[in-house]
């Protein structure tokens, strides 16, 4: 489910070195969409990205979910003077283990998703146009699942001629998309690599973090139940959403490399002052509320809670890993243990590797490349699965 944090934070010099790859935002137009629960959304379209070339029978082509508050953004950069790359670019790129001189990586943005304030998002959601009333849908757009998330996605790669994938991969919420995947169009991919996964279906724990996470909005005034599109927007309300998940994605661990400093660097003098854990948190919220619409966030949140495909395992075919992060606050690596154990006795191939690091969930997005071997394994078919 992902959740925002700035790569300024983030050490990545170790692969700084190589090949930057260069990308580009196109977009799909879909058209019209018919959601799960049979609603009509007109004019669908999303933003995808690609890298790498694809092949002439299009059969080498991964497929990358995002997360929470991610985007199709997943790795290079737009220009090369950029300064940051996208979230998984440790691993894909010429030479890395999604190798984009083998594979064509595709990567798109999601309904809904909750940045359409960006620029470099394509999406359709409650801030889109209505066209029947030319004004933002707010909360009249139809409720959408993480299952038609997928369904979108299936459109994009008919779109493309694309009918097999080598793999589908994601993080968090993105590992949920790569699950229901395996489920919606068993037929379709290979493999599925899911890190930092919720199991089988979204745990209650993380539903009630996704109803936490979205009270501040609902409870800033400028929300106005939804209808705030033309007014001032409740800004503090996202800020303070984003900082609970954040918050939420990191670890014990991390939050001690701030040695309970305060913001000036003396002793706390009244109710104003922050210690610098506080300050951090504050600070990025804030930056990133300026690309995230509230509504947008609220729909995704809902639905990422709607992920459950415990009752429909037995239609999967594809080989899975399971990559957790020992620190992870939001999907222990026991909701990967007994997912990937459920589905051995299905006699369905699974295989669990721990990311033992201790930045939290987060970690699954920004030390990915830690966990190299072992997906290069998973690809090679030289994993061992199951007991």
């Amino acid at each position: 489910m992902k959740i925002f944090i700035p790569l300024t934070l983030l050490f990545l010099s170790s692969h700084l070195w190589a090949e930057q790859l260069l990308t580009e935002k196109k977009i799909f137009k879909l058209g019209d969409y018919t959601t799960v629960e049979g609603r009509k959304i007109p004019g669908v379209q999303v933003g995808y990205e690609s890298y790498g070339t694809l092949n002439s029978d299009k059969s080498n082509v991964i497929l990358i979910t995002h997360h929470f508050s991610g985007n199709s953004h997943v790795a290079g950069k737009y220009a090369a003077t950029d300064l940051e790359v996208g979230y998984w670019d440790s691993i894909i790129g010429p030479g890395k283990v999604l190798d984009t001189n083998k594979y064509f990586i595709l990567a798109s943005d999601t309904l809904v998703n909750l940045t359409p304030l960006s620029p470099k998002t394509v999406t359709t959601g409650p801030a889109s146009i209505n066209p029947k009333t030319k004004k933002p849908y707010a909360l009249t757009f139809p409720f959408v699942s993480l299952e038609d998330f997928i369904h979108v996605q299936k459109r994009l790669l008919d779109s493309l001629g694309i009918q097999k994938l080598v793999m589908v991969a994601g993080a968090s919420g993105g590992a949920a998309q790569a699950l229901q995947w395996t489920v919606s169009y068993p037929e379709v991919a290979e493999r599925a690599l899911l890190v930092i996964a919720p199991g089988l279906k979204m745990p209650d724990y993380t539903v009630a973090l996704l109803n936490l996470w979205s009270m501040p909005i609902k409870l800033d005034p400028r929300w106005r139940q939804g209808d705030y599109y033309g007014r001032l927007a409740p800004e503090r309300g996202v800020a303070e959403s984003l900082k609970m998940i954040t918050f939420s994605a990191l670890s014990f661990e991390w939050a001690e490399n701030f040695k309970r400093e305060t913001e000036q660097g003396s002793t706390l003098t009244g109710l104003e002052s922050r210690y610098k854990v506080e300050v951090f948190l504050d600070e990025r919220a804030k930056l990133r509320a300026k690309s995230v619409d509230a509504n947008s966030l609220l729909y995704t949140a809902k639905a990422i809670q709607t992920f459950d495909i415990q009752n429909k395992i037995e239609s999967i075919r594809a080989k899975i890993l399971f990559i957790p992060v020992a620190t992870d606050l939001i999907f222990p690596p026991s909701l990967s243990e007994a997912a990937s154990r459920t589905l051995c006795e299905k006699n369905i191939k699974s295989q669990v590797a721990l990311l033992n690091t201790k930045g939290g969930h987060l970690d699954g997005l920004f030390k990915i490349q830690e966990s190299s071997g072992v997906i290069a394994d998973f690809l090679n078919d030289e994993l061992k699965f199951c007991p």
